[in-house]
């Protein structure tokens, strides 16, 4: 017989997994000796699956040999084959046909022609009518990949007959439809795609769901179309922007509904219509809402339009709080406020059926009632997140919240309702962690904050937190006991030390969940975290009334069999050690620590053997041992070698070998003096092996253990031993690594001090070569440099012949003086002079000599201006720690090079008078004060020896010259020259700091001067007064700096833009300073970031007119300090008013739009929310920086300059796309497409997240 299946079967028509005789059943249990068309293989008999039947005709594919694909029929014969099974009267072959057709559809390979589509998609809707359910359901799943296989018409075919069907009278096929219209609308591209597609689908679906939802008396169509228009929204609402408004009005009507089921679902499609829609349709909503609330008809449906808001809010918080602020006063947000705390105690008044009492009455004490149908908790509830969430939002009320706020919530620890309490918790815990950014400016010492700061109010509450938590820490609820860890945990983070008062009510709370059977995983894990914390942010004297009690359950937790307890105990462990003996205090050890030793030391020599452990517990076994011999190594005896040798085991793991150098460290660095004898000889060669290993964490720490080792062991450290580091350091000495280089050089000089005979043989190796290098780059600076000076000096000390004082100063200036190439930068002359003058410092009897050649240098006419810079630098140098005096020809040669055509030369030679005058001033400062007066000429050059001086000259040694200085200083400040004002400036606040109390009073009177350049001189004069470091001046300038900062009233262009520079520095060096004075500065600074038409002028060049802006550096100054406040002072700064003023610095200048673009990047991490709701605004200005097109007449700087805005703005992109739901944003979305659309910005972006997420992953390494 022609059976439509794969196996022929005998005397019978079945198309069924298993054949059963004389009968047409479907099941699936396979039956011997019968031809079945099922999965499991039949013994004796052809199986129904893929391989081919001999000498059987089979009414499916023609009959194949040996291989299914190789002459398979075309894709159209085979689908037309599978449609006409479609149509059997057999509901099995429709399935098995149906199934077929799917898994061809699924094929990225499968083409279809005109006339097979239009087959397929017809029988596909035929077979959504099937009468038989599990055809009806992959007739379904059809459409999936049906629609992204077929032409557009006929996807809209597919959709007005799923739309004709959801509103047919059978309930089957209505629902079938809905499903299909979900399946559709879910194979869409996304609306950011910019698919014409899903743009035509949408609209046509739209039209029919909208009439539906208004027209449709039967309530489970609209229920059907309300879902499929949710959505629709949700995933392509950017496209249906026009249909918006007909959406809105036909979705308002639904939240009257008399169904529950239609309002719950309404409020869904319309928070899905929020985060797309325009400002004018959001408006009507929001509108149409707040004058159905004001009616009141009725509870149900008021709680309707509340929950309603809510959705809303939900969706797109940001927009709805853009208009509460525009339509609403803060006022009511106060009121908000204290009603949330109202309700946070809410109590019903012993019954909740009394009418006595309005629901808002809080009579009731938590003790008074027990009621199990009492729904106040979820007011309590509700009250406790609307807190979290002002809480997380509004920095700027800390001081607010920890008066009002902090004592309520104290309170509500005792809340009986779990969930509830967790809820208190955790909006406790907002407000301790909105309290930490701020932490480096409060707990300054120098901050001289006026008043209570919010660390203080939260000190002062301390006792009170404890009291409340005390009882809290025993209680039944794990997740009570997890939630006042956290609460401790975060606490000591916030204010370290804070609980040395409240060590012995808190233990017993601790030690319980450590030793409680009851107690889950993670419970022991936050009880160990938060004494771990604890630990570490509290003086060892305060714990040792309690060592005893917390040793056996921490010991007990490092034999935990799971891993994260072990690996937390074992960090405690550590912590315990530096408790019981902290080495650091030697005069105040007066603790026992003997008892406990044995104990912590054999549980973590367990955990140290241990091989087939976790890698975190094997890492964090070799820091506890480590710690355990460095504190207690003397009282270990026998057990010590065994154990160093196990950690030269684990040195000799690539797993553990970064962990266990850092051990070695520490135990090397210890004041013990642990005996590392035994394990020397074979570690110094492995940890000198380390150093090629291409793994900078690893380097630098076994740079640092090497040191620590020849330092402490130089007796057991053998040459060999040297040699073989040595052998591996010359690669290390690079400019491309100055920390690395940095660690080689320290090295070296230990070496040179402790072992000089070694360095014998770097004079002919290539390590001195790579150093001599090093000092010419001139990336050579701070302690990289610092380095170099300490072992030229420890080099020349070893008296180690061919490196002697001679021969290295040769090295050192040979480049320089054989001409052979000039040094390519200046600071590479200024490294060599102070290498020059170390080394002479080290040799002060070859000093004379050197600096008699070097006068010389200077004085030859045949020198070139490259050896008269490093001769005049050195002698600087020398002379700034040695008295030159001596020297009777050293004031007129350099007084000649002052003439000379270099300015180079000129600049050095005013160095280095100033330099020399640090030696001995009372022999050079009256004269280079004489020559100021006496050659006007010279005048800016003598004012920067001048400025050498005093920056560089000891307070004694300049107090009996201030009033000459300052004398003839004042009559600088009204130079017209600005450079020369600025040195002076220099000058004057730099003398200001040496006597504050008499010269800071006369800098201030000088604000009254009728000269503007003598105010900007006093003004630029106070920007060298502050520093980040606490001075004597800070009192005395806290106090006056507000009358230096309303010279930004002056009417002077440039006394403004001084003062905004001084307030930067402030801003920026000392926030303390300026904090208190932000709310009469701030209006001043926003007013100068304004483009002022008035200072734009047209100037003639030629044939050309160019434009010039004179309000350009002021403004730029404005914006510079607003990016200061961001990192200094954001928890005093109205951050909407900040972000007017960005959105204006977005449309501005160049330079301007570059701070800007930096500014919205550090918004999007410290204010996500705030920006948020100004991200519309935002956006424009953005793309029209990355569309703008260059003339193609322009310049080539023009060209960079707009390819460096581009890469600017899409930073800002970037990071704006970090915030949560940015990019529900329509224009953020809209921008994307364009992005993406565009080669040139699709390439800069991916660039940029690229650079993001690298440097993400760098931060991540935590070594």
């Amino acid at each position: 017989s022609l059976v439509w299946s794969r196996p022929p079967i005998t005397n019978s028509l079945v198309w069924s997994r298993p054949p059963i005789t004389n009968s047409r059943v479907w099941s699936r249990p396979p039956i011997t000796n019968s031809l079945v068309w099922s999965r499991p293989p039949i013994t004796n008999s052809p199986v129904c699956s893929r391989p081919p039947i001999t000498n059987s005709p089979v009414c499916s594919r023609p009959p194949i040999t040996n291989s299914l694909t190789a002459n398979m029929a075309s894709a159209s014969y085979h689908i037309s084959n599978l449609l006409e099974k479609m149509t059997s009267s057999d509901k099995d072959f429709r399935f098995m046909a149906t199934n077929d057709l799917m898994s061809e559809l699924q094929k990225d390979s499968i083409k279809l022609d005109d006339d097979s589509e239009r087959k397929v998609v017809k029988m596909i809707l035929k077979l959504l009518e099937d009468k038989n359910g599990e055809v009806q359901n992959l007739a379904v799943k059809c459409l999936g990949p049906l629609v992204s296989k077929v032409k557009e018409y006929q996807v809209e075919t597919i959709v007005d007959t799923l739309c004709t069907n959801m509103l047919a009278d059978k309930e089957q096929l209505r629902d079938i439809s809905s499903i299909g219209l979900k399946t559709v609308i879910g194979e869409l591209p996304p609306a950011s795609s910019g698919s014409a597609l899903a743009a035509s689908v949408c609209k046509k679906i739209t039209g029919r769901l909208t009439s539906a939802i208004a027209k449709q008396e039967d309530v489970s169509v609209q229920l059907e179309a309300l879902d499929i228009m949710a959505d629709m929204l949700c995933r392509q609402g950017g496209l249906l922007v026009n249909f918006h408004p007909s959406i809105l009005s036909c979705l308002l009507p639904q939240l009257t509904s008399p169904r529950l089921a239609v309002r719950k679902r309404t409020i869904i499609a319309l928070g899905h219509l929020v985060m797309s829609c325009g400002n004018l349709v959001f408006v009507d909503l929001i509108e149409h809402l707040l004058s159905e609330l004001s009616r009141n008809d009725s509870m149900s449906t008021t709680r309707t339009y509340i929950q309603c808001i809510a959705a809303i809010s939900r969706q797109a918080g940001h927009r709805i709080g853009e208009f509460h602020r525009d339509t609403q006063t803060w006022t009511s947000g106060c009121a908000v406020f204290n009603l949330c705390l109202r309700c946070l105690c809410f109590l019903p008044a012993n019954s909740l059926t009394s009418h006595h009492h309005h629901p808002l009455t809080f009579t009731g004490s938590d003790d008074e009632y027990s009621d199990d149908d009492d729904m106040s908790w979820k007011v309590r509830r509700a009250a406790a997140k609307c807190l979290d969430a002002v809480v997380s939002t509004r920095h700027e009320m800390l001081p607010e919240f920890y008066r009002t706020v902090s004592p309520a919530l104290i309170a509500r620890f005792k809340e009986r309702e779990e969930n509830v309490k967790a809820d208190v918790f955790h909006a406790y815990l907002s407000l301790l962690k909105q309290t930490r950014p701020a932490q480096s400016w409060l707990c300054d010492p120098d901050a001289m904050e006026q008043g209570e700061t919010p660390l203080t109010m939260l000190q002062n509450q301390v006792p009170m937190i404890v009291k409340a938590l005390h009882k809290q820490m025993k209680e039944k609820s794990v997740k009570t006991r997890q939630c006042c860890f956290n609460m401790l945990t975060e606490l000591v983070n916030v204010l370290p030390g804070a609980l040395t008062l409240h060590i012995p009510v808190l233990v017993p709370g601790i030690i319980f969940s450590l030793n409680d059977k009851s107690s889950s995983s993670n419970l022991k894990i936050d009880a160990l975290s938060c004494l771990y914390v604890v630990l570490c942010n509290h003086q060892p004297q305060v714990f040792h009334p309690h060592v005893q009690a917390l040793v056996p359950p921490v010991v007990a937790c490092v034999g935990d069999p799971f891993y994260k307890i072990t690996s937390e105990a074992l960090l405690v462990s550590q912590q315990l050690v530096k408790v019981i003996r902290p080495l650091d205090q030697p005069e105040r050890d007066t603790f026992d620590a003997s008892p406990y030793i044995t104990d912590l030391f054999t549980c973590t020599i367990k955990r140290l053997k241990a091989a087939d452990i976790d890698q975190e517990v094997k890492e964090r076994a070799i820091s506890c041992m480590g710690q355990i011999i460095c504190n207690l190594g003397d009282s270990l005896g026998d057990d010590l070698p065994g154990t160093l040798h196990i950690f030269l085991e684990r040195l000799k793991n690539e797993i553990t070998r970064l962990t266990t150098v850092k051990a070695l460290t520490l135990i090397a660095g210890s004041t013990l003096k642990i005996d590392l004898r035994p394990i020397l000889d074979e570690a110094v060669p492995i940890l000198a092996s380390f150093l090629r290993k291409n793994q900078r964490a690893l380097k630098l720490s076994t740079l640092a253990a090497l040191d620590i080792l020849v330092k402490n062991y130089s007796d057991s450290v053998t040459p060999a031993m040297i040699d073989a580091v040595l052998a591996e350091l010359p690669p290390l000495i690079s400019e491309s690594d100055m920390h690395v280089s940095q660690m080689v050089i320290s090295f070296l000089t230990t070496l040179a001090r402790v072992h000089p005979l070694s360095l014998a043989k770097i004079g002919g190796s290539s390590i001195l070569s790579e150093l001599i290098s090093l000092v010419r780059s001139p990336l050579l600076q701070g302690g990289a440099l610092s380095a170099m000076l300490e072992f030229f000096q420890a080099l020349v000390g070893t008296g180690t012949s061919s490196l002697g004082y001679m021969d290295l100063l040769r090295m050192l200036t040979g480049p320089v003086y054989a001409q052979s190439a000039a040094l390519t930068h200046k600071q590479s002359y200024y490294s060599i002079a102070k290498c020059v003058a170390a080394l002479t410092r080290a040799c002060p009897d070859e000093g004379p000599a050197v600096v008699g050649q070097f006068i010389q240098d200077v004085k030859n006419s045949r020198s070139t201006d490259s050896i008269r810079l490093l001769a005049l630098l050195s002698l600087g140098e020398v002379g700034h720690h040695v008295d030159l005096s001596g020297q009777p020809e050293l004031k007129t040669v350099i007084l000649d090079a002052f003439s000379s055509s270099s300015e180079e030369v000129k600049s050095a030679a005013s160095y280095a008078l100033g330099s020399i005058a640090v030696g001995n001033l009372p022999e050079y400062l009256p004269f280079v004060l004489g020559e100021i007066s006496g050659q006007p000429k010279r005048q800016y050059l003598l004012l920067h020896s001048l400025k050498e001086i005093i920056s560089s000259a000891s307070v004694t040694g300049l107090k009996p010259y201030v009033e000459g200085v300052w004398t003839l200083l004042l009559k600088h400040c009204e130079c017209a020259e600005e450079g020369t004002r600025n040195v002076v400036a220099e000058c004057l606040g730099k003398l200001t700091l040496i006597d504050p109390e008499t010269l800071l009073p006369r800098l201030k009177g000088y604000l009254l001067s009728g000269s503007s350049y003598a105010r900007s001189s006093v003004v630029t004069a106070v920007k060298f007064t502050i520093s980040d470091h606490p001075q004597t001046i800070d009192p005395l300038l806290k106090n006056c700096i507000g009358d230096f900062l309303k010279t930004l009233e002056d009417p002077d262009l440039n006394v403004r833009r001084v003062a905004l520079v001084t307030f930067n520095s402030a801003a920026h060096n000392k926030p303390s300073l300026i904090r208190d004075l932000l709310d009469t500065v701030l209006p001043h600074l926003y007013n100068e970031t304004k483009v002022r038409k008035e200072l734009i002028r047209e100037v003639e060049m030629g044939p050309f007119k160019h434009t010039v802006d004179d309000g350009l550096d002021i403004r730029k100054a404005a914006f510079e300090c607003m990016y200061t406040l961001l990192d200094s002072c954001l928890d005093r700064l109205d951050i909407f008013e900040f972000l007017n003023h960005v959105e204006d610095g977005l449309k501005d200048h160049y330079d301007i739009k570059m701070l800007t673009f930096l500014m919205l990047a550090r918004l999007s991490t410290l204010c996500p929310s705030a920006v948020l709701q100004r991200l519309d605004r935002l956006v424009e200005p953005l793309r029209a920086t990355c569309t703008t097109k260059v003339k193609a007449n322009s310049v080539k700087q023009e060209f960079e300059k707009q390819d460096e805005l581009k890469r600017s703005a899409m930073r800002a992109v970037v990071a704006l796309l970090t915030i949560p739901e940015a990019e529900k944003s329509p224009l953020m979305s809209e921008f994307q497409s364009q992005i993406s659309s565009n080669p040139e910005l699709a390439a800069i972006f991916e660039s940029i997240q690229r650079d993001s997420s690298s440097a993400n992953m760098e931060s991540m390494d935590t070594s």
